[in-house]
């Protein structure tokens, strides 16, 4: 089975990204992706998941 899971920036928090994810036997995802913030980010920043529901 697999869930909707967002990715969220770790410098400012923005949640810029949605993946899919297998929920059984599976970590966090932890991915360095472009932060759309410009604001305070606008570059690649390390992005970690949070799940929304």
């Amino acid at each position: 089975m697999r869930e909707f899971v967002w990715l969220e920036c770790t410098v400012c928090g923005w949640r810029n990204y949605r993946a899919q994810k297998e929920t059984r036997g599976s970590d966090r995802l932890e991915r360095f992706k472009f932060c759309f913030n410009r604001k305070s980010c606008g570059k690649h920043t390390l992005h970690k998941e949070n799940r929304k529901k």
